[in-house]
């Protein structure tokens, strides 16, 4: 069995060393590129409407990752709730974007990491962060607390790209397996549908970053993914995602044999219908045409989904927190 690499840097000390120094950063928050610089030890509220500790939304075996990932006893996530983005579009907006309501569902970090002791308890193959940029530094300390404990699985970083490349570098040799999304090509699309600053400028050093830290190959273990890094790129309708340009910059800028994972599962929700541009589905022909780019590039590692897949994944969290996606 391979060991995740967080269980050697809890073996050197190392570990609680660097946990202990990121707790500053809480005092003025530059945790992620939005840099508020607000004081969350003192419950100060920036651009992620959150204070010092994570708010679990829902943690669930999940069965709608890749399958390298999924496996047949489902990844651990943890959903975290509220966002460092604002994606008028966004499919867990139910707990991304109904920001006061999640701040009931703030824990302890001992408690985050009971949780993940107990997804792992349950047989899942690793521990899923969903939405983990805003709470890097408590989640950091809840994964000390659990390899204390026991916890002895690999761990995915599952985030919407929009990362500080200093926070990630806490996370080497603690997070094996990085997810990042990769949304926009550019970074007025950024602006206006995630309403965020520089996504694309961001994304493209967090992800390089990342890919420092884990390379470009992914390592198995009984056929699941237990170290790498997996780039997914959701289609837009209208090519609002840019992808030529995403795709573009993987195989230019970092590396050709990174694996992507193309979706094509979007589904106007939220705010889309309020964006003409948004609001369908992506044609089959705009899905064809990202995967065609995919070989234009050379970008030969990776996933593609079915065109119905937008009927698919659709999280229900206001009916089910315990099993938010029932449907897959």
């Amino acid at each position: 069995m391979i060991k995740p690499s967080y269980i050697q840097l809890l073996e050197s000390g190392e570990f609680e060393r660097r946990v202990n120094s990121a707790w500053k950063i809480l005092e003025s928050c530059t945790m992620c590129p939005s840099e508020c610089k607000v004081n969350r030890l003192q419950g100060e509220l920036g651009t992620c409407y959150s204070r010092a500790f994570p708010i679990v939304s829902s943690f669930t075996p999940h069965f709608g990752e890749e399958p390298v990932l999924s496996g047949v006893r489902g990844a651990g996530n943890i959903f975290f709730g509220n966002c460092n983005l604002n994606c008028v579009y966004c499919q867990n907006y139910e707990i991304s974007q109904n920001r006061r309501r999640e701040l009931e569902h703030e824990i302890s970090c001992e408690k985050l990491a009971d949780i993940m002791l107990e997804l792992q308890k349950a047989g899942c193959h690793n521990i899923g962060l969903v939405s983990p940029t805003h709470f890097a530094i408590p989640i950091l300390k809840a994964i000390f607390i659990a390899a204390q404990k026991g916890l002895q699985i690999p761990i995915i970083y599952n985030s919407n790209g929009y990362d500080s490349v200093e926070t990630l570098k806490l996370f080497e040799d603690v997070i094996d397996i990085y997810l990042p999304d990769f949304k926009y090509g550019n970074n007025d699309y950024g602006k206006d549908y995630s309403k965020v600053d520089g996504y694309f400028s961001h994304a493209g050093k967090a992800i390089r970053e990342m890919y420092r830290q884990v390379g470009n190959a992914l390592s198995y273990e009984d056929g699941l993914v237990v170290r790498g890094l997996i780039i997914r790129h959701l289609v837009l309708p209208n090519d609002l995602s840019e992808t030529e340009q995403v795709l573009k910059y993987i195989a230019e800028e970092i590396d050709k044999d990174i694996h992507v994972s193309l979706m094509s599962q979007y589904y106007p929700t939220n705010k889309a219908a309020k964006y003409i541009l948004l609001n369908r589905t992506v044609r089959e022909s705009e899905y064809n045409k990202a995967i065609a780019l995919m070989e234009k590039y050379g970008l030969h590692n990776g996933w593609i989904q079915e065109p119905e897949s937008s009927t698919n994944y659709r999280p229900e969290f206001e009916n089910s927190r315990k099993n938010p996606f029932n449907n897959i």
